[in-house]
């Protein structure tokens, strides 16, 4: 019932941002700034709700809100106050599938996506977690869904998304410090790098993924071998002891 209730809301705000137009509005880099200018001292509560917005409800692009917060507050502050709405929203889509469910993430995140990452839902594996928050062409929100269903604690997940999405987040930051200061010439190389990074990645996501994946499983054998050999281990010394004792 508790998952019915909110997968009505969420479906009725979907719709609402559809019918009312504000798709349109988070798509528009000249409409959020207008509206970020009309909120005057609210303005930076404002962004970082957007930036959260766009993890959260997962279909807003993220580029546009990226590019917004080097346009307004400049390289350094962008950056901050993109993180904390980064961070806070990957929170909230972490939190609400851990508390609802595979369930609940099935109805917001494909089915495909699910399987695609599936194995990072039976250990850990920190450190490809971070390696997939940091290539381009992850679809970094929908696994903040996926991860939520698996062992990493919270904690865990915040520091290594954070650190994870930093880069993307500098990029996307710097470049909108380049338009506000009209310096087309540097955004446009660090645009073409971007799209040949983004190339790259996309190109060879499918083996990427497989790699991680075989990588990610092979770690895991290997390290409950090392645990089932320590255990073993354990137990014999145990029996000796014990046998010593009875002698």
């Amino acid at each position: 019932m508790k998952l019915l209730v909110l997968f009505l809301i969420v479906g009725g705000l979907s719709w609402l941002v559809y019918v009312s137009g504000l798709w349109e509005f988070f798509t528009s880099r000249q409409r959020l700034i207008a509206f970020l200018d009309s909120l005057g001292p609210f303005a930076v509560a404002g962004f970082v709700l957007l930036q959260v917005l766009q993890v959260v409800v997962a279909p807003i692009p993220g580029e546009v809100t990226g590019l917004i917060g080097g346009y307004v507050y400049g390289p350094v502050t962008g950056i901050v106050w993109s993180t904390i709405g980064l961070t806070l929203g990957s929170y909230i889509a972490f939190a609400l599938a851990r508390v609802f469910g595979r369930p609940f993430v099935e109805r917001f995140v494909d089915k495909s996506i699910i399987r695609r990452f599936d194995y990072l839902l039976h250990h850990k594996g920190a450190f490809l977690v971070f390696l997939l928050f940091l290539i381009p062409g992850i679809p970094k929100d929908y696994l903040c869904y996926i991860l939520g269903l698996g062992h990493l604690t919270t904690m865990e997940f915040l520091v290594i998304g954070g650190v994870g999405r930093l880069f993307g987040t500098i990029l996307l930051t710097v470049g909108g410090d380049f338009i506000r200061h009209h310096r087309y010439k540097e955004f446009s190389i660090l645009a073409v790098i971007t799209i040949i990074v983004i190339l790259l990645a996309m190109l060879f996501k499918s083996k990427l993924e497989r790699l991680f994946r075989m990588w990610h499983i092979t770690s895991y054998k290997k390290k409950k071998t090392k645990q089932i050999k320590r255990s073993g281990k354990h137990r014999s010394a145990e029996k000796q002891s014990l046998s010593e004792r009875k002698e």
